[in-house]
């Protein structure tokens, strides 16, 4: 199974489509800061999507957490701007743990990261729009689980 994670498209989806191209995932997992383009996102997708709403996702209907399952991994998704991620994933970590999650899935730092410890899974795919990593090329997460049900992380940038 392939899941790609991405965060913080403010609006700019032609990125979102090209990863989407190249990889035809089985599900979508976005973090946050779609600003208005879910509808297009979801259709173009073309396979189950995860959403939140993020700090510049005004008018949205959307959630601003979801947990769901993955295989049987329990996944937490929230945009992270309200557990101060930007500082310090720490908190959203540790926040995690209490919720006895096994991955926690944020964006707004527009930094990629994936953190794995004995007690949590954190992952941060950047942004596909605004990148702010050294080199500041637009980032998402591929995400797969292999036949025993583990779990590979990639960061992979356009």
């Amino acid at each position: 199974m392939k899941i790609i994670v991405v965060s913080d498209t403010h609006r700019h989806a032609e990125n979102f489509f090209k990863v989407i191209d190249m990889h035809h995932p089985d599900m979508v997992v976005h973090c946050g800061d779609i600003e208005g383009q879910e509808r297009i996102m979801s259709e173009y997708a073309g396979c189950p999507m995860m959403m939140v709403s993020g700090n510049n996702d005004y008018f949205s209907t959307l959630s601003r957490e979801q947990e769901f399952n993955i295989g049987k991994y329990r996944i937490w998704l929230t945009h992270g701007h309200n557990y101060y991620v930007s500082m310090d994933p720490d908190i959203i970590k540790k926040e995690a743990v209490a919720k006895r999650m096994d991955i926690v899935m944020y964006g707004h730092t527009h930094k990629p990261l994936v953190d794995i410890d004995d007690e949590i899974t954190a992952i941060n795919p950047g942004s596909l729009a605004y990148p702010r990593q050294e080199g500041r090329r637009p980032s998402y997460i591929i995400m797969e689980m292999d036949r025993n049900e583990a779990l590979h992380y990639t960061i992979a940038y356009l």
